[in-house]
């Protein structure tokens, strides 16, 4: 049975059963796929993030205009491309990461994005919190801990003038088709990733 289940690969396909009877030949058809699917990655993650149409949880907007408001408050604001991107992103781990929202939005952005605007997406929860946790019996100051932090301050303006501001159902926000370049152009150029080498050779 498992012999006829491996002679049923095709040719595009690695052949072992097991990575350590895996051959750099194998690994090559791998790499030629994975540089294939990453093309697509921009369109994945912006179908995922159109999953917060219509998902206000409570808010005076849906999650999606709000991702769309933080985005153009950022624009309008003269912040840099990868910067609108980080703003439009921020909430996508609303849907799957419902306890620890941040971690996803900057595990999906970090090979694209500067330490400063990974971290700040990252530590986003923490530093919103200042403006509602006393609502909800938690301390507003927590994000004192990263005081002496060097990205602190730019995170906290994040927080301020591109998130807390973002829940306003009469602001007229740009729409996620003029961002669809920005997440393309940032998407298409990874900056940190141990991969990179292997696909660039792919190239």
């Amino acid at each position: 049975m498992a012999d006829g289940h491996h002679s049923d690969l095709h040719s595009d396909q690695a052949q072992f059963k097991s990575m350590m009877e895996g051959t750099q030949e194998d690994w090559a058809i791998i790499a030629g796929h994975s540089k294939a699917f990453n093309k697509g990655l921009a369109d994945r993650v912006l179908a995922h993030l159109r999953l917060l149409d219509g998902d206000y949880g409570g808010f005076p907007i849906d999650r999606l205009t709000h991702s769309l408001q933080s985005a153009t408050l950022a624009h309008r604001d003269g912040m840099d491309e990868e910067y609108v991107v980080c703003a439009l992103l921020h909430d996508i781990g609303d849907t799957l990461g419902s306890y620890n929202h941040p971690d996803i939005a900057a595990a999906i952005l970090k090979p694209f994005v500067s330490e400063a605007n990974h971290w700040m997406v990252a530590n986003h929860g923490i530093f919103q919190g200042y403006y509602f946790f006393h609502h909800l019996g938690l301390d507003r100051d927590m994000r004192e801990a990263y005081r002496d932090h060097p990205h602190f301050e730019h995170t906290a303006r994040f927080c301020h003038r591109h998130d807390q501001n973002a829940f306003d159902p009469a602001y007229q926000a740009m729409p996620l088709e003029a961002f669809d370049p920005m997440v393309q152009r940032l998407f298409a150029a990874p900056k940190n990733s141990i991969y990179l080498k292997a696909l660039a050779d792919k190239a």
